[in-house]
Protein backbone atom coordinates (compact mmCIF):
# COMPACT_ATOMS: atom_id res chain seq x y z
CA UNK A 1 0.00 0.00 0.00
CA UNK A 2 1.45 3.47 -0.80
CA UNK A 3 0.93 6.01 1.43
CA UNK A 4 3.36 9.55 3.26
CA UNK A 5 4.64 8.69 6.38
CA UNK A 6 3.76 10.94 9.14
CA UNK A 7 6.17 14.23 8.99
CA UNK A 8 8.12 13.35 6.05
CA UNK A 9 10.69 15.65 4.66
CA UNK A 10 12.87 14.75 2.84
CA UNK A 11 11.51 15.44 -1.12
CA UNK A 12 15.12 14.23 -2.92
CA UNK A 13 16.90 11.02 -2.57
CA UNK A 14 19.92 9.80 -4.68
CA UNK A 15 20.49 6.65 -5.08
CA UNK A 16 24.14 5.48 -6.31
CA UNK A 17 24.04 2.55 -8.68
CA UNK A 18 26.37 -0.28 -9.29
CA UNK A 19 26.23 -3.70 -9.43
CA UNK A 20 27.89 -4.91 -6.16
CA UNK A 21 25.55 -7.05 -3.28
CA UNK A 22 25.08 -3.61 -1.09
CA UNK A 23 24.52 -1.77 -4.44
CA UNK A 24 21.55 -4.06 -5.23
CA UNK A 25 20.38 -3.34 -1.76
CA UNK A 26 20.25 -0.21 -1.86
CA UNK A 27 18.44 0.44 -4.83
CA UNK A 28 15.65 -2.00 -3.88
CA UNK A 29 15.51 -0.15 -0.37
CA UNK A 30 15.58 3.15 -2.30
CA UNK A 31 12.81 1.99 -4.50
CA UNK A 32 10.86 1.30 -1.16
CA UNK A 33 11.61 4.63 0.28
CA UNK A 34 10.17 6.31 -2.81
CA UNK A 35 7.48 4.34 -2.70
CA UNK A 36 6.26 4.56 0.47
CA UNK A 37 7.04 8.39 1.20
CA UNK A 38 6.47 10.02 -2.84
CA UNK A 39 10.10 11.85 -3.07
CA UNK A 40 11.72 11.91 -6.11
CA UNK A 41 14.28 9.62 -6.67
CA UNK A 42 17.59 10.22 -9.09
CA UNK A 43 19.82 7.34 -9.95
CA UNK A 44 23.45 8.10 -10.91
CA UNK A 45 25.07 6.06 -13.67
CA UNK A 46 29.20 7.37 -13.41
CA UNK A 47 31.22 6.54 -16.51
CA UNK A 48 34.67 7.74 -14.55
CA UNK A 49 36.00 8.82 -18.68
CA UNK A 50 39.53 9.46 -17.12
CA UNK A 51 39.46 6.13 -15.15
CA UNK A 52 38.52 4.09 -18.19
CA UNK A 53 40.00 5.40 -20.71
CA UNK A 54 43.90 5.63 -18.82
CA UNK A 55 43.75 9.54 -19.49
CA UNK A 56 46.73 10.00 -17.33
CA UNK A 57 48.35 6.85 -17.43
CA UNK A 58 51.69 6.45 -18.30
CA UNK A 59 52.37 4.61 -21.33
CA UNK A 60 56.02 3.05 -22.59
CA UNK A 61 57.63 4.33 -25.78
CA UNK A 62 55.64 2.31 -28.55
CA UNK A 63 52.93 1.23 -26.35
CA UNK A 64 50.57 4.03 -27.12
CA UNK A 65 48.76 1.88 -30.26
CA UNK A 66 48.19 -0.70 -27.90
CA UNK A 67 47.37 0.80 -24.80
CA UNK A 68 44.65 2.94 -27.02
CA UNK A 69 43.19 -0.34 -27.88
CA UNK A 70 43.13 -1.59 -24.36
CA UNK A 71 41.56 1.55 -22.83
CA UNK A 72 39.06 1.62 -26.03
CA UNK A 73 38.19 -2.60 -25.03
CA UNK A 74 37.67 -1.50 -21.62
CA UNK A 75 35.76 1.93 -21.74
CA UNK A 76 33.24 -0.06 -23.89
CA UNK A 77 32.89 -3.30 -21.43
CA UNK A 78 32.58 -0.90 -18.70
CA UNK A 79 29.82 0.91 -20.89
CA UNK A 80 28.00 -1.98 -21.59
CA UNK A 81 27.88 -2.96 -17.64
CA UNK A 82 26.75 0.41 -16.49
CA UNK A 83 24.05 0.18 -19.41
CA UNK A 84 23.08 -3.46 -18.18
CA UNK A 85 22.90 -1.78 -14.33
CA UNK A 86 20.25 0.69 -15.43
CA UNK A 87 18.38 -2.16 -17.23
CA UNK A 88 18.37 -3.93 -13.89
CA UNK A 89 16.98 -0.75 -12.25
CA UNK A 90 14.35 0.06 -14.57
CA UNK A 91 13.40 -3.70 -13.91
CA UNK A 92 13.18 -3.65 -10.25
CA UNK A 93 11.33 -0.25 -10.33
CA UNK A 94 8.03 -1.42 -9.79
CA UNK A 95 6.36 1.29 -11.74
CA UNK A 96 8.36 3.70 -9.45
CA UNK A 97 9.28 6.98 -11.44
CA UNK A 98 12.74 8.35 -11.42
CA UNK A 99 15.35 10.43 -13.27
CA UNK A 100 18.51 8.83 -14.26
CA UNK A 101 21.60 11.25 -14.17
CA UNK A 102 24.89 10.23 -16.17
CA UNK A 103 28.21 10.99 -15.04
CA UNK A 104 31.57 11.21 -16.60
CA UNK A 105 33.58 12.72 -13.38
CA UNK A 106 35.22 9.88 -10.91
CA UNK A 107 32.82 8.34 -8.60
CA UNK A 108 33.33 10.60 -5.20
CA UNK A 109 33.24 13.71 -7.48
CA UNK A 110 30.25 13.23 -9.09
CA UNK A 111 28.28 12.03 -6.01
CA UNK A 112 29.38 15.10 -4.31
CA UNK A 113 28.29 17.14 -6.81
CA UNK A 114 24.91 15.68 -7.10
CA UNK A 115 24.31 14.89 -3.60
CA UNK A 116 24.56 18.67 -2.99
CA UNK A 117 21.20 18.79 -4.67
CA UNK A 118 19.30 15.81 -3.03
CA UNK A 119 18.25 15.65 0.92
CA UNK A 120 19.63 12.24 1.16
CA UNK A 121 22.51 9.78 -0.07
CA UNK A 122 21.27 5.91 -0.51
CA UNK A 123 24.81 3.79 -1.35
CA UNK A 124 25.97 0.56 -1.03
CA UNK A 125 28.55 -0.22 1.72
CA UNK A 126 30.30 -2.01 -0.94
CA UNK A 127 29.39 0.25 -3.43
CA UNK A 128 32.24 1.55 -5.88
CA UNK A 129 31.04 2.04 -8.68
CA UNK A 130 33.43 0.64 -10.90
CA UNK A 131 36.56 2.64 -9.83
CA UNK A 132 37.86 1.05 -6.77
CA UNK A 133 38.28 -2.51 -5.39
CA UNK A 134 36.25 -2.87 -2.17
CA UNK A 135 38.81 -5.48 0.07
CA UNK A 136 37.27 -5.11 3.23
CA UNK A 137 33.73 -4.48 2.45
CA UNK A 138 33.62 -0.52 3.15
CA UNK A 139 33.56 1.45 -0.22
CA UNK A 140 36.56 4.22 -0.42
CA UNK A 141 33.56 6.26 -2.21
CA UNK A 142 31.55 6.09 1.25
CA UNK A 143 34.21 6.96 3.36
CA UNK A 144 34.73 10.15 1.02
CA UNK A 145 31.04 10.93 1.50
CA UNK A 146 31.21 10.94 4.63
CA UNK A 147 34.21 12.63 4.82
CA UNK A 148 33.15 15.94 2.80
CA UNK A 149 29.64 15.45 1.68
CA UNK A 150 27.20 17.70 2.63
CA UNK A 151 23.97 15.68 2.76
CA UNK A 152 23.44 12.30 5.45
CA UNK A 153 23.80 9.05 3.84
CA UNK A 154 22.15 5.75 3.96
CA UNK A 155 24.50 2.96 3.85
CA UNK A 156 23.11 -0.34 2.72
CA UNK A 157 24.80 -4.00 3.68
CA UNK A 158 24.39 -6.47 0.96
CA UNK A 159 21.84 -9.57 1.58
CA UNK A 160 18.39 -8.96 2.87
CA UNK A 161 16.62 -6.57 4.46
CA UNK A 162 14.74 -6.63 7.79
CA UNK A 163 11.62 -5.41 7.23
CA UNK A 164 10.67 -1.67 6.83
CA UNK A 165 8.39 -1.66 9.82
CA UNK A 166 11.15 -3.09 12.49
CA UNK A 167 12.27 -1.02 14.77
CA UNK A 168 14.81 1.67 14.33
CA UNK A 169 17.96 2.02 16.87
CA UNK A 170 19.89 5.32 17.79
CA UNK A 171 22.97 5.08 19.23
CA UNK A 172 23.30 8.64 20.80
CA UNK A 173 26.98 9.53 22.33
CA UNK A 174 25.96 13.07 22.52
CA UNK A 175 28.52 14.78 20.38
CA UNK A 176 27.68 16.93 17.59
CA UNK A 177 27.71 15.04 15.05
CA UNK A 178 24.93 12.97 16.85
CA UNK A 179 22.83 15.74 17.78
CA UNK A 180 23.06 16.63 13.86
CA UNK A 181 21.86 13.35 12.81
CA UNK A 182 18.86 12.59 14.96
CA UNK A 183 17.84 15.90 13.71
CA UNK A 184 17.87 15.34 10.25
CA UNK A 185 16.80 11.73 10.93
CA UNK A 186 13.50 13.15 12.82
CA UNK A 187 13.26 15.60 9.17
CA UNK A 188 13.56 12.78 7.28
CA UNK A 189 10.46 11.34 7.89
CA UNK A 190 11.97 7.67 7.33
CA UNK A 191 11.05 5.88 10.60
CA UNK A 192 7.21 6.24 9.78
CA UNK A 193 5.11 4.01 12.29
CA UNK A 194 8.28 1.90 13.15
CA UNK A 195 9.05 1.93 16.87
CA UNK A 196 12.44 4.11 17.79
CA UNK A 197 14.85 2.44 20.46
CA UNK A 198 17.28 5.11 22.04
CA UNK A 199 20.66 3.71 23.52
CA UNK A 200 22.19 6.93 25.15
CA UNK A 201 25.98 5.89 25.89
CA UNK A 202 28.76 7.89 28.13
CA UNK A 203 28.71 10.56 30.89
CA UNK A 204 24.82 11.32 31.93
CA UNK A 205 23.46 8.57 29.56
CA UNK A 206 20.26 8.49 31.16
CA UNK A 207 19.83 12.23 30.44
CA UNK A 208 21.12 11.97 27.01
CA UNK A 209 18.48 9.20 26.17
CA UNK A 210 15.23 11.28 27.87
CA UNK A 211 16.41 14.11 25.86
CA UNK A 212 16.72 12.39 22.05
CA UNK A 213 13.57 10.76 23.15
CA UNK A 214 11.77 13.43 23.53
CA UNK A 215 12.92 15.06 20.98
CA UNK A 216 11.93 12.46 18.48
CA UNK A 217 8.53 12.51 20.45
CA UNK A 218 7.83 16.24 19.16
CA UNK A 219 8.62 14.63 15.63
CA UNK A 220 5.82 12.45 16.00
CA UNK A 221 7.90 9.21 16.43
CA UNK A 222 7.00 6.38 19.14
CA UNK A 223 10.19 6.13 21.11
CA UNK A 224 11.72 4.21 24.17
CA UNK A 225 14.86 5.29 25.70
CA UNK A 226 17.80 3.43 27.82
CA UNK A 227 20.78 4.47 29.43
CA UNK A 228 23.82 1.65 28.65
CA UNK A 229 27.60 1.47 29.87
CA UNK A 230 30.11 -0.36 28.04
CA UNK A 231 31.90 -0.19 24.19
CA UNK A 232 28.96 2.04 22.21
CA UNK A 233 29.83 0.05 18.65
CA UNK A 234 29.58 -3.42 19.99
CA UNK A 235 26.71 -3.13 22.25
CA UNK A 236 24.55 -1.04 18.90
CA UNK A 237 25.68 -4.20 16.69
CA UNK A 238 24.13 -6.27 19.28
CA UNK A 239 21.37 -4.74 19.21
CA UNK A 240 20.84 -4.19 15.82
CA UNK A 241 20.89 -7.88 15.50
CA UNK A 242 18.62 -8.82 18.04
CA UNK A 243 15.77 -6.73 17.61
CA UNK A 244 16.47 -6.95 14.75
CA UNK A 245 16.58 -3.18 13.74
CA UNK A 246 15.41 -1.74 10.08
CA UNK A 247 18.08 1.07 10.36
CA UNK A 248 20.72 2.17 12.46
CA UNK A 249 21.00 5.92 13.33
CA UNK A 250 24.52 7.17 14.36
CA UNK A 251 26.46 10.57 13.83
CA UNK A 252 30.34 10.03 12.82
CA UNK A 253 33.41 10.55 14.62
CA UNK A 254 34.06 13.90 14.87
CA UNK A 255 37.45 13.21 13.99
CA UNK A 256 36.17 11.00 11.22
CA UNK A 257 38.51 12.06 8.45
CA UNK A 258 39.87 9.64 5.87
CA UNK A 259 42.91 8.13 8.14
CA UNK A 260 40.03 7.84 11.37
CA UNK A 261 38.15 5.46 8.86
CA UNK A 262 40.61 3.43 7.32
CA UNK A 263 42.63 3.04 10.62
CA UNK A 264 39.52 1.61 12.32
CA UNK A 265 37.66 3.88 14.17
CA UNK A 266 34.47 3.16 15.60
CA UNK A 267 32.54 4.69 12.99
CA UNK A 268 34.07 2.54 10.29
CA UNK A 269 33.35 -0.75 12.49
CA UNK A 270 29.70 0.15 12.79
CA UNK A 271 29.80 0.76 8.94
CA UNK A 272 31.33 -2.22 7.82
CA UNK A 273 29.58 -4.30 10.53
CA UNK A 274 25.78 -3.47 10.71
CA UNK A 275 23.36 -5.69 10.02
CA UNK A 276 20.92 -3.43 9.04
CA UNK A 277 21.11 0.13 6.91
CA UNK A 278 22.74 2.91 8.89
CA UNK A 279 21.69 6.65 8.75
CA UNK A 280 25.07 8.68 9.60
CA UNK A 281 25.74 11.94 8.83
CA UNK A 282 29.01 14.18 10.37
Amino acid sequence: MTHAYVGAMYRSLLLALDDTRGAVAARDLAFGIARRTGARLTALSVFDRPHTTGLHEAVPLGGAAFAERRNQARAAAIAAEAERVLADCAASAGGVPFEVVRSEDAPEAALLAEGAGHDLVIIGRDSTLGAEICDDGLSPTVEALLRDGPRPLLVVPPGPMPPADAPVLVAFEGSMPDMRTVQLFALSGLAGASPIKVLGFGADAAAKAARVARYLESHACRVEHHAVAGDEAEIALVEARTLPASMLVTGADEEAGLARLIWGGRTAHLLRASPCPVFIHG
